[in-house]
């Protein structure tokens, strides 16, 4: 089903424990979302025998992100992209700056009024691009828009495979209330219990 809007955009810090698996952070709101554009890139191989394609595999490599925002704050830009907010909360960047990694979670509206819910487990962010205008006869707003690559998480989940993606949606059977109810209240993490 369609998707029809974009709504409450979070990201969560990430620390590594000393197997340099992730442990999140509490999910803390990004900003306004404007938009959002993800892209996926795959290893691919093929195997040929006997004259033909034998075996095909196709394996999650990495993506790209890319959020359109209405604005980014000293706190977020600095959790985000690594840049330094001096003693006068002016935000610094600097040649050396590069953020940590943070899981980014978002929700998406469908036409029949649920939502679809997502949690990208690992993702680095660049600087944030900025397009200005002058004002002329008309007013056009001019928001920020950061990229950044998604990647597979380090800690592997309870089936021992490293997800780089989770999503749900509202309404759909079996889906407990209670997954929808506590998307960010901390990133969703897979259940394979019986």
């Amino acid at each position: 089903m369609a998707t029809i809007g974009l709504d409450k955009l979070y990201y969560a810090t990430i620390t590594d424990d000393e197997n340099g698996e992730e442990i999140y952070g509490t999910p803390t709101q990004m900003a306004k979302a404007i938009s959002a554009e993800l892209s996926v890139e795959l290893a691919e191989a093929t195997l040929y025998a006997d004259d033909g394609a034998a075996e095909i595999v196709k394996e999650f490599k990495n993506g790209t992100i890319s959020l359109g925002v209405d604005d980014i704050g000293s706190s977020t830009a600095a959790a985000l992209t690594g840049v330094t907010v001096d003693k006068n909360n002016v935000m610094v960047s600097n040649s050396e700056d590069g953020g940590d990694p943070v899981a980014v979670g978002f929700r998406a509206k469908k036409s029949n009024g649920k939502y679809k819910y997502y949690w990208l487990y690992r993702v680095k962010f660049g600087i944030p691009a900025t397009n200005l205008a002058t004002k002329g006869d008309s007013i056009t707003f001019s928001t920020p828009t950061i990229e950044g690559t998604v990647l597979r998480r380090n800690k592997p989940d309870t089936s021992g495979k490293h997800p780089w993606k989770a999503e749900v949606t509202e309404g759909d059977k079996d889906v407990p209330a209670s997954v929808i109810s506590s998307w960010y209240a901390e990133v969703y993490e897979p259940d394979y219990t019986v």
